[in-house]
């Protein structure tokens, strides 16, 4: 769709150029695209740059042209030393991964390359045409996850697929499950967390549900299996917990506010933590991902695997999951 160029008719004369120009290139272009594009000088109106306020009068030329392919890059190939990564799913709008633990989704700083869009880029190079306009790369990413959580996740292939997977997140119709194995027996069955998450007041890098500017937050916790303590443990429990909302760290943070943290949680574990813990990164796995297809609107759901050490830790406690009993844990949740 882009390059394009568009002639204003009489019918759009003194309309915003960012609402002009969103409304004839949607829906594969939101809004805020569109302004980020103009910000980063992708569109001109009669051969000069212009802001996304300004307005346009009837015979006016602008032409939008198309966010580079060639974002750069630290390395000289970015397909060289890319990882692999498991596709679940793949058609022409989307892209169903599951993200392994202690892999960054995009380059960001400490973490230039190995991340989740190299090993897209390699596997699907034309995703590169879907960089954002102000040099980011992140093309197709709708969702993240943390560093260090495992797990599924929906990537869009088209313009199209992007917007569409961006509304379904924003109105919260994506349906997401998440198994967490966290510290101590949780005795209640099922726990309701409502409490608003933000940044912490202190430490930057952390969020917290004591921060002076918190968004809301919901987290549905549902205990499966409960590991009691011993001589050398503290117990254990593995949780469901199906997030409401989708703020940054927003389960970790949500566990650790009711004192039961995730099994090897550096940040939110608290400052004692059991140098025999089973898990070297946060026990939090992505379980499942509901959405609609961005195209044809079918319901669509997607299952990523118990990741080996979720199931070395089950193993070690005789506790043996089969599929039937992940899909039950899905179906009712």
């Amino acid at each position: 769709m882009l390059p394009a160029t568009i002639t204003v008719n009489a019918e759009h004369d003194r309309m915003r150029l960012d609402v002009f120009i969103s409304m004839r290139l949607a829906p594969e272009y939101s809004r805020s695209q569109v302004a980020r594009m103009i910000k980063a000088g992708l569109v001109t109106v009669n051969g000069a740059a212009a802001r996304a306020s300004s307005g346009i009068r009837t015979g006016d030329r602008i032409d939008v042209a198309a966010p580079s392919a060639n974002i750069a890059h630290d390395s000289d190939s970015p397909g060289a030393d890319a990882p692999e990564i498991p596709i679940v799913f793949a058609d022409d709008e989307i892209i169903i991964v599951n993200k392994p633990a202690g892999m960054t989704v995009h380059p960001a700083p400490g973490h230039p390359d190995g991340t989740l869009v190299d090993a897209l880029l390699a596997r699907f190079p034309e995703l590169a045409t879907m960089a954002e306009p102000d040099g980011v790369l992140r093309p197709g990413i709708v969702h993240r996850l943390d560093k260090d959580t495992s797990g599924i996740m929906v990537v869009a292939r088209t313009p199209f697929a992007r917007t569409a997977l961006s509304r379904q997140f924003k109105e919260r119709s994506v349906k997401k499950t998440y198994l967490a194995i966290v510290k101590g027996v949780v005795t209640r069955d099922q726990v309701t967390v409502e409490r608003p998450v933000g940044r912490h007041p202190v430490e930057r890098k952390r969020m917290s549900v004591s921060s002076h500017m918190p968004r809301d937050a919901v987290s549905r916790i549902t205990v499966l299996r409960r590991f009691p303590a011993t001589r050398t443990s503290a117990g254990a429990s593995l949780t469901r917990v199906k997030p409401e909302t989708g703020r940054m760290h927003q389960i970790r943070v949500h566990l650790a506010s009711i004192g039961h943290p995730c099994l090897g949680d550096k940040l939110y574990g608290g400052a004692h933590r059991d140098e025999a813990e089973p898990f070297d990164r946060q026990a939090l796995h992505a379980l499942a991902l509901s959405i609609d297809h961005p195209r044809k609107g079918t319901r669509l759901e997607f299952i990523a695997p118990l990741p080996p050490d979720f199931v070395q830790f089950l193993a070690g406690h005789d506790c043996t999951i089969d599929d039937r009993e992940i899909a039950r844990w899905i179906e009712s949740a």
